[in-house]
């Protein structure tokens, strides 16, 4: 999920970061929570090389594209990118709302959801 850079920046430690992903994801609706599957959510500094803007990104197989053939395959992941989610921020608490939308983003991706209606939700 890229997104538009602003000169300000929030410092926060990993694991307070770390923290606010996990909060992110026990925000989650149980009812959905329960139905991601073979997926891992992990925290790295920065995002590949030539995307210095991206902020989170789903690797992987979404569920609506998973059939009978689907199993011996390693986990999705979501990749949380800390660096730019801090850059991109003003305060802690705009940076807590972004960590959240990052992840919901992102895991909306596993269950298929494209960025186009992720816009019309307000989470792109």
């Amino acid at each position: 999920m890229p997104r538009t850079m602003v000169t300000v920046s929030v410092e926060m430690s990993d694991a307070e970061f770390d923290r606010h992903v996990d909060a992110a994801l026990d925000a989650v609706p149980p009812e959905l929570a329960s139905l991601v599957r073979n997926c891992v959510v992990l925290v790295e500094p920065e995002p590949p090389i030539g995307s210095p803007g991206l902020l989170g990104l789903y690797e992987g197989i979404p569920l609506t594209e998973r059939d009978s053939w689907y199993g011996g395959i390693l986990p999705d992941r979501i990749l949380i990118f800390r660096g730019p989610l801090m850059r991109h921020c003003r305060d802690e608490a705009e940076l807590i709302d972004e960590i959240h939308i990052t992840v919901v983003h992102e895991i909306a991706h596993h269950f298929g959801i494209d960025d186009a209606r992720l816009h019309e939700l307000g989470y792109a």
